[in-house]
């Protein structure tokens, strides 16, 4: 048995929400536009594409600015020793996130992480301090800026069985997809409601500790996804 672990990075990977941080402290105007999409979001009426739409429109940032701001986070002390467990044992660890690229390549890149692949939202640095999401990672569902989900089916194709560690409501397709749901926070307590089937963890050293039963259990090489 093969491993895809998907791991979330905004509260997860690290463990503030760095994204949402951001777009409120460079938001600028009226709050009430955000605070409905917000609401509508976390209900399930509109995706997370259309949610990141309405938090970069109210942006005024610069990259430098943008970088001096997130560079204020760290990741999760045991996420690297997570990264090399699953390679040693052979298997994928990937970054999947509605957040933005720049910071998740830079903080990755300053942990001596830059070669774990992730898949995120894009934002445009423009004149004018002015910052436009795009969305490269669209597929799948159709309502999210980086579909957890197809991300999962992606993997699964490739033979591999899927694991999603996350935090948040932004996971809920990846969660849906997965063989195996890792979960604090608010996806928690969406997994329970749910009754989709979840491993409460807090931190990578839970994760960690799973990882080291369930790699042991389904040694890499043999089998496949079911």
């Amino acid at each position: 048995m093969r491993y895809a672990i998907l791991c979330d990075f905004d509260g997860t990977v690290a463990p503030f929400d760095i994204g949402a941080d951001f777009v409120r402290h460079f938001g600028r105007g009226p709050t009430a536009g955000l605070e409905r999409a917000l609401e509508r979001w976390a209900a399930g009426e509109i995706g997370h594409r259309e949610l990141t739409q309405v938090e970069c429109s109210r942006l005024e940032v610069t990259q430098d600015d943008a970088l001096a701001f997130t560079r204020r986070y760290s990741l999760d002390p045991e996420f690297a020793a997570f990264v090399r467990d699953a390679a040693a044992a052979g298997h994928a660890v990937e970054v999947v996130s509605e957040g933005f690229d720049f910071y998740i390549a830079d903080l990755l890149g300053r942990a001596g992480l830059g070669d774990v692949p992730f898949t995120s939202n894009v934002l445009q640095f423009e004149a004018g301090a002015r910052a436009v999401p795009a969305f490269p990672n669209a597929g799948g569902c159709g309502h999210c800026g980086n579909c957890k989900g197809e991300r999962a089916r992606v993997h699964r194709a490739g033979g591999r069985a899927v694991v999603m560690v996350g935090d948040g409501l932004s996971d809920r397709c990846g969660a849906r997809a997965a063989d195996v749901v890792l979960a604090r926070g608010s996806l928690r307590d969406w997994c329970r409601a749910e009754g989709l089937p979840a491993v409460a963890v807090d931190d990578f050293t839970d994760v960690r500790a799973w990882a080291r039963d369930a790699f042991a259990a389904a040694p890499a090489g043999g089998g496949g996804a079911r």
